[in-house]
């Protein structure tokens, strides 16, 4: 698994430890991050810091996990690169999902203007 979860304050943090989440690994991709988040707590931040390139299958598995959430919990983005910042603005998903600078950013409460 390349996903590293990680317990903070009334949340879980899930970093991404990949630097590709593409056709190759999406479906893998969204089964552990379903698996990291099963009887978690409300909040989830996926920290995409160590991913570098996302295409639209990696985009549709993080859009997927989402959905496969529990109704009370909300999955929140932090650290995304140029790249990956891109792919959610050109499909508007950046509307869709709140979006933190950093993880850091993601437990101050500022939203990263989009």
């Amino acid at each position: 698994m390349q996903l590293e979860p990680t317990p903070r304050d009334d949340a879980l943090v899930v970093t991404a430890l990949m630097d590709r989440i593409d056709a190759a690994i999406a479906i893998q991709f969204k089964d552990d991050l379903r698996t990291v988040t099963e009887n978690g707590p409300p909040r989830v931040v996926l920290d995409l810091s160590h991913v570098d390139f996302l295409d639209s299958s990696g985009l549709g598995a993080v859009v997927a996990a989402m959905k496969l959430l529990a109704p009370e919990q909300k999955l929140e983005l932090a650290g995304l690169g140029t790249n990956v910042e891109k792919v959610f603005r050109l499909t508007r998903m950046d509307s869709v999902f709140t979006i933190h600078s950093t993880v850091d950013a993601a437990f101050d409460g500022i939203a990263q203007a989009s």
